[in-house]
């Protein structure tokens, strides 16, 4: 229910009845509530209800729906920070992830008390007109896919100016939305910009009749480094001494045992290998550590001393785990998702694998397989024959590093020509 455009079309009509089943939308909520998927004292902001105080001036609407969205927007957060101190800015997600993400993240870079978040309201029209009411942003920007019907069509009779950002379409979503040629053009004919993270995406928007359509680079090649603590990351250094460590970052259901099979295969010939797993979402660890009999850090253990499995189901930590393992594998790529952000890795001077399924990430998996950086895998033997080739050759191991660095780091400059694209979307308000 987050992401309209990369869905089927159909699943985008629900909201414009949705006013019909506001009831089964509550019950819904507050089961997912139960099952640690909304935060209960916080429902009310999902359907639009808010006693927060809307600080006085202008006021910048940025919504991301998950954790990879949200993280390709600090930058940006950072950079309108910079340039505009007195500009209050309001982010919205739909996951709970995604808001510890960005309480953990905003006081780092500073922005704690500059930037408030609030949980995205369901595309109802009522609760969409409750929450703009409220807040009554001057702009307003959606990260990626986000085009919810009404939630435009409310910004378009407030007349606020909407900008589509970091814009991203796959060619399977364009396939099924060129079957509803004119409910895709109509949606996109409300934002004042499109800015398409690639030339496919930009091209793809353009032929579904979007009419103001940039291809501006991606947001996620211009994210900073992820952050560490220091102390923790000498500790474990320490714990592991001298041992090889690979890690198998952001894992989706199923591929665990994948990467299971793969450390198997290796204990023969690197009996001291440690595996790690940080599963794309730390709620599934310990079942994850039930299933594969290992030790997992959010139960306050720490890696085996011998060789072996270890979960590190804590949010926040890839940073760390990223500067402790040389070699990582990006999850969501053995399995049909998508795959999931391999630049985070990247830029940390990782050697990289990937399965095959990478859609969501199309361009970045391309340059950087592209620079050297990064090799497909398609099950759990070439996986294990992966991280057997880079611990027999550190010379390769750091020349596929090296190389995922310099990729990486492209678009430096992008964060800040984003901030001053928002800054004028605001001016069309003024």
């Amino acid at each position: 229910m987050h992401r309209t455009m990369t869905g089927q079309p159909a699943r985008t009509l629900w909201a414009f009845g949705a006013t019909l089943a506001v009831p089964g939308l509550r019950l819904m909520l507050r089961r997912r509530a139960g099952r640690g998927k909304e935060i209960a004292t916080r429902l009310g902001e999902r359907w639009g209800e808010d006693a927060t105080p809307r600080p006085a001036g202008r006021l910048l609407w940025l919504h991301a729906a998950s954790v990879g969205e949200t993280a390709s927007i600090l930058a940006v957060l950072e950079a309108l920070a910079r340039k505009t101190p007195a500009l209050a800015i309001l982010v919205t997600t739909g996951t709970v992830t995604s808001a510890e993400l960005l309480a953990l993240r905003l006081p780092e870079a500073g922005l704690a008390g500059r930037v408030i978040h609030r949980f995205v309201p369901l595309d109802v029209p009522a609760w969409v007109g409750r929450f703009l009411d409220h807040w009554r942003p001057d702009a307003a920007a959606f990260v990626e896919s986000e085009i919810w019907p009404n939630t435009i069509a409310a910004c378009r009779a407030r007349a606020i100016p909407m900008m589509l950002l970091n814009a991203r379409l796959s060619a399977r979503s364009f396939a099924r939305w060129r079957l509803v040629p004119g409910l895709a053009a109509g949606l996109l004919g409300g934002f004042a910009s499109i800015r398409a993270r690639g030339p496919a995406d930009a091209a793809r928007f353009a032929s579904l009749g979007a009419s103001l359509v940039r291809e501006t680079g991606d947001l996620k090649f211009a994210a900073p480094e992820l952050p560490v603590d220091a102390a923790e990351l000498a500790r474990l250094r320490a714990l592991r001494g001298g041992r090889p460590v690979w890690l198998a970052a952001s894992t989706h259901p199923g591929e665990e045992a994948m990467v299971a099979a793969a450390q198997g295969a290796l204990a023969a010939r690197f009996p001291d290998l440690l595996s790690v797993i940080v599963p794309r979402h730390p709620a599934r660890g310990a079942e994850i550590a039930r299933a594969l009999a290992a030790p997992r850090r959010a139960a306050g253990d720490d890696p085996p001393a011998a060789g072996g499995l270890y979960i590190a189901d804590t949010l926040g930590e890839l940073g760390l785990f990223y500067r402790l393992a040389p070699i990582a594998f990006i999850g969501g790529s053995l399995v049909p998702h998508g795959g999931q952000n391999p630049l985070e890795a990247a830029r940390l001077g990782v050697a990289l694998a990937t399965g095959p399924h990478t859609d969501n990430f199309a361009e970045a998996v391309a340059a950087l397989a592209a620079a050297g950086a990064l090799t497909r895998v398609t099950d759990s033997a070439s996986l294990a024959a992966f991280v057997a080739a880079q611990l027999h050759d550190p010379g390769a191991l750091a020349a596929s590093g090296a190389a995922g660095r310099r990729a990486a780091h492209r678009w430096a400059e992008l964060p800040e020509a984003t901030a001053e694209a928002l800054l004028g979307l605001l001016e069309r308000r003024a």
